[in-house]
């Protein structure tokens, strides 16, 4: 039961990390190795308001997951769109973001202990003889109604379906009036805001250091790498099957084996099926 409760909220945190990086490569192919940072950098920005202002904490949410989402348009606008199409370019352009906004918190001493966000709700409750924390459930609901409002924002929505149709086919796309830079400017505020939502509601189990960014980066890519670059809901699967490996590696050896299982999914799926498990892309024998 410890291996199925945990393995669960293990999978919906990494669905939590990752949706929004499949989210902005689905829509615009942009891979977005600012990922990491971004999350960072909104619990940091919470923080700063929660702490520092010394707002309530449903408004240092909100103003943070709005800022995030300003600051991801903001890197589209001033940089990606110069670079789009490029994909050397702009994966080195994303990942030198990444590193300018981490290693410029640690340079700024943003490091140790120091920083924590509270959690929504204190305590711990009994689960099938399972001791779990609400803030864990938290993560639970939270990943269920995201994938959920996901879909349904996707399939019932004139946004959403402009998305869909840029990640489906952007020509034809852009051949019915949908503007393609606009859409992948919405991806990225939106991506970064879901970055944002997954760092809100994760970091109350943990302190928010510069690490976890490079960490963030690499599940996400782990779990868009297996799921299928661009398949959404490749994604979600490739998001439970790390996350039960994980949990499992963590039963059967030690807890700092689980970034080693993200990186050893990544180089397994690169071997044996480049595209992923419900990716779209060419396979390498019909690349050769």
């Amino acid at each position: 039961m410890d291996i199925l409760i945990y393995g669960l909220i293990n999978s919906l945190s990494l669905a939590l990390m990752a949706v929004g990086f499949s989210l902005v490569y689905g829509v615009s192919r942009v891979p977005n190795f600012a990922h990491g940072a971004l999350y960072i950098t909104a619990g940091f920005i919470t923080w700063v308001f929660l702490r520092s202002m010394g707002l309530p904490y449903a408004l240092s949410v909100v103003l943070a997951l709005l800022v995030i989402a300003v600051l991801g348009a903001a890197i589209y606008q001033l940089i990606l769109v110069r670079v789009r199409g490029m994909p050397i370019s702009e994966i080195i352009a994303t990942y030198a973001i990444a590193l300018a906004i981490l290693e410029g918190f640690r340079w700024a001493g943003f490091r140790g202990l120091t920083y924590t966000l509270p959690s929504f709700i204190r305590g711990t409750t009994n689960i099938a003889g399972v001791t779990v924390d609400y803030q864990r459930i938290v993560v639970v609901i939270t990943g269920l109604i995201l994938i959920l409002g996901l879909w349904a924002f996707t399939h019932y929505t004139r946004l959403g379906l402009s998305l869909r149709a840029i990640a489906q086919d952007e020509r034809a796309a852009l051949t019915l009036g949908i503007d393609s830079d606009r859409t992948a400017v919405i991806a990225l505020a939106l991506g970064s805001a879901l970055a944002g939502l997954a760092a809100i509601v994760l970091l109350p189990l943990g302190n928010i250091t510069v690490n976890t960014g490079y960490d963030v980066l690499i599940f996400s890519l782990a779990v868009c790498v297996v799921g299928g670059l661009g398949s959404w809901f490749g994604s979600i699967v490739a998001a439970f099957l790390i996350g039960y490996a994980q949990i499992l590696t963590v039963a059967l050896f030690r807890p700092h084996y689980q970034v080693v299982v993200a990186l050893v999914a990544i180089l397994v799926v690169l071997i044996f099926k480049p595209s992923g498990l419900f990716g779209q892309q060419k396979e390498l024998e019909e690349r050769v």
